[in-house]
């Protein structure tokens, strides 16, 4: 299949040539913490230029990241735009980053501004302006030549917005961006982010974190798609939201391997299809294999918009063993799924990978050690790190962000209870259950997530068994995992305890029947590696080793233990971490990604013993 990754061009159709970047001024980032080895590749008038939605490929778009004024005001009733600004920031990377240029923090009494001018030709007949948002952190208002274009709340979901009512007729048009983020002051959802970083939390992400990008459609176009595999009845449904559809148009979609066509079928705007997938070629960490999609709108006979997309024949399910115990299948067979606890930070840019090569770097490291899953812990990626899970052929646990913490916890499995759940104002409520919908829409289309995770460790925790239901309901195709470690509910596909450091597992006796058993986190064994820490002392680890030596010989000797877990009833385990972050050294690698603590051939030889499918007989 071809990889539709590739950057469509840089400056497209309707966009004046040579005005992709601002003319570029002095940009450094911020020394006095390490970095990783892409620090020095980052492009301040072109950084991250990929396509940001692979999801979704159109041709007509435009880049703008780069660099943007700034400035961060005091918080007052008006909020209002600055008059000079000060200085400039390296966008998609958090003003606090490293890489910004800028690292400063912001806070609940402050207010950060962006603003830019962009070149393009605006004279577009029966096109819309399309301007798109990765991620901003927290609230965000958008202007456009002075003029409100929308606003948004959320600080992991994409947004978009239609400008083309503010554009002018000048060739430069004026973005501005005001930005406000209580960060650990306020109740929505922030994940590690804490206003003074310590053991596991760590620095805010204010502001612009992902890609900002311009597109124009036609009036009536392709807003959203979302496909669904059946492997069992080997069919693909797939939904399209049309914006505009006239009456007697048609979408056409067309399922492709390669050159040749899968599937193809032509319906009325407004209904879904379903396309029948024979003999598909099934997705798993063995053989992530992608077909391809192409979706259009016809009217008359004349295509009116279209986009190019992908999809996976993939199945995640649970089914009883021989002794009854539930286990986690994929495509209707027993795969025990191992993989890292992975934050997803990066010493210079925080939350944001410095170039698209590091974003896809802790996922090969992750494979080549013989991981096949990822627990993506309290943080949301861009989309382009899923398509990269996609086509590896890497599971993963998408977790919830947390925020609103403060409640009491029980962490040994059995224990229940409303009295253990968070106390969250209606306001608190909304901001999660608003957050949670937007993130899994976002992300719904990638066939590497195979479950949702709500709450971790009950932080936050709140309402546990109607956020599990309605997760449940709102997405079928995927098993949900109520609470991670948290506090424990009798609802939910998983039952997920938290050890450290050595493995251990709920009881089958008591959940089995009913659940899935996993492990959802044990290790966190330390190894600070001198001039690759963040700080000079003080970093810690659950437990602590002086050399790579007796870190591999203990995290071995773990390893040895799992094989009678998975006969007794074990689906899953998640170890602490993939790289260190910040005071933390516990992870596989250094958080500047340039030492790995462990060697991977040696790793992913002891890993594949756990994929024995011998260990596990299903129910006949």
């Amino acid at each position: 299949m071809k990889k539709i990754l590739l950057l469509i061009g840089a400056v497209l159709l309707f966009f004046n040539e040579g005005t992709l970047a601002q003319k570029p001024a002095e940009w450094k980032y911020v020394e006095g913490k390490i970095v990783t080895q892409w620090a020095e590749k980052v492009n301040a008038s072109n950084p991250h230029p990929e396509y940001p939605r692979p999801q979704m490929v159109r041709k007509n778009w435009m880049n703008i990241n780069g660099l943007w004024n700034y400035s961060i005001l005091p918080k007052s009733e008006t909020d209002a735009k600055p008059a000079t600004f000060d200085g400039q920031i390296l966008v998609p990377f958090a003003v606090e980053s490293a890489l910004s240029g800028v690292g400063k923090t912001v806070g609940k009494d402050s207010i950060l501004w962006y603003q830019r001018m962009v070149d393009f030709n605006p004279k577009l007949k029966n096109e819309r302006v399309l301007l798109h948002f990765g991620a901003v952190d927290w609230k965000c208002d958008v202007f456009v030549n002075g003029k409100p274009a929308g606003s948004h709340q959320g600080g992991y979901d994409p947004f978009s917005l239609d400008i083309t009512a503010l554009l002018t007729k000048k060739k430069q048009q004026e973005i501005s961006v005001r930005v406000w983020d209580p960060s650990s002051d306020g109740p929505q959802p922030r994940g590690k982010q804490i206003k003074n970083p310590h053991s596991i939390w760590y620095t805010p992400v204010t502001g612009i974190w992902q890609t900002v990008w311009l597109e124009t459609v036609p009036a009536s176009y392709i807003a959203g798609i979302k496909p669904t595999p059946n492997v069992d009845k080997q069919t693909l449904t797939v939904k399209t939201d049309i914006a505009n559809a006239a009456s007697g148009d048609k979408i056409r979609i067309v399922a492709s391997d390669g050159s040749a066509t899968v599937a193809e079928q032509e319906f009325e705007a407004g209904s879904n299809a379903v396309l029948n997938i024979a003999n598909p070629k099934l997705w798993s960490p063995e053989s992530p294999f992608l077909y391809d999609l192409t979706i259009s709108i016809t009217r008359n006979g004349k295509v009116m918009d279209e986009v190019k997309s992908y999809f996976a024949m993939r199945k995640i399910s649970m089914q009883p063993d021989a002794n009854g115990v539930q286990r986690m299948m994929l495509n209707n067979q027993f795969l025990f799924q191992y993989g890292p606890l992975d934050q997803g930070w990066w010493p210079d840019g925080l939350y944001t990978a410095p170039t698209d090569e590091a974003l896809k770097f802790d996922i090969i490291k992750t494979k080549e050690m013989g991981f096949n899953m990822i627990r993506k812990h309290v943080k949301v990626e861009p989309a382009r790190w899923y398509r990269y899970c996609d086509e590896l052929g890497m599971l993963v646990w998408q977790d919830m962000p947390s925020g609103d913490l403060g409640n009491n916890w029980e962490p040994h499995p059995g224990i229940t209870g409303n009295e253990t759940e968070k106390e969250r104002t209606p306001e608190s409520e909304q901001m999660y259950k608003t957050e949670w919908k937007a993130i899994m829409d976002a992300n719904y289309h990638f066939p590497s997530i195979v479950v949702w995770v709500p709450f971790n460790e009950a932080w936050g925790q709140f309402k546990t068994e109607e956020i599990t239901n309605w997760t449940m309901q709102y997405d079928p195709s995927r098993l949900v995992n109520s609470a991670s470690g948290g506090n424990f509910f009798p609802v939910g596909h998983i039952m997920d305890l938290h050890n450290y450091p050595a493995p251990a597992m709920p009881r089958p006796d008591l959940f089995g029947a009913k659940q899935v058993i996993v492990l959802g986190e044990f290790g966190g064994l330390g190894l600070p590696v001198d001039q690759h820490t963040w700080q000079q002392k003080d970093n810690w680890g659950y437990q602590s080793f002086k050399n790579p030596e007796e870190l591999y010989n203990k995290y071995e000797s773990f390893i040895g233990r799992f094989e009678p877990l998975i006969r007794k009833g074990l689906s899953a385990a998640v170890y602490t971490q993939t790289t260190d972050v910040e005071v933390e050294i516990n992870g596989l690698m250094t958080y500047d990604r340039k030492v790995i603590k462990m060697p991977e051939t040696k790793l992913k030889q002891i890993h594949l013993k756990l994929y024995d499918p011998s260990f596990v007989k299903l129910k006949p």
